[in-house]
């Protein structure tokens, strides 16, 4: 497991929207059940009009593949972002399935399933991976 600072806060987004099996709810009392790993959300109104100022705070994007098939222009605006503010994106798994949608695959930092570690681990060695090339 990845060392994290010492009161690091780490800022997120986490893809929501249109969720009939309540991932999002879910993933986010996981995160809440690590009290070793503090974290804030940034939310916006519409991720395309925000700009440097907005992103230039977020440490990582969560998506929750879950969710793509009814909320692809959220997913569409999150990756746009991250390509162009060179934020990290996790991709969580569907929950109880493999497979996620090969588009997202294709841009994700990490893929991670709904075990809490593996999660923080996952967001912590994204956030490790691209402030090494990003920089």
């Amino acid at each position: 497991m990845f060392e994290e600072e010492t009161n690091k806060i780490y800022n997120l987004i986490i893809s929501n929207g249109y969720d009939t099996n309540n991932e999002y709810g879910e993933f986010v009392n996981k995160l809440y059940m690590k009290t070793n790993f503090l974290w804030k959300e940034s939310i916006s109104g519409s991720y395309k009009l925000v700009g440097e100022e907005f992103y230039g705070n977020v440490d990582c994007i969560i998506l929750l593949a879950g969710l793509y098939e009814k909320n692809k222009e959220l997913f569409e605006d999150l990756l746009e972002a991250s390509e162009k503010y060179e934020v990290p994106v996790v991709l969580v798994r569907p929950y109880g399935l493999e497979e996620v949608p090969e588009k997202l695959e294709k841009k994700a930092t990490s893929i991670v399933g709904w075990n809490a570690n593996c999660i923080i681990d996952s967001i912590l060695s994204s956030i490790k991976e691209c402030s090494s090339y990003c920089d």
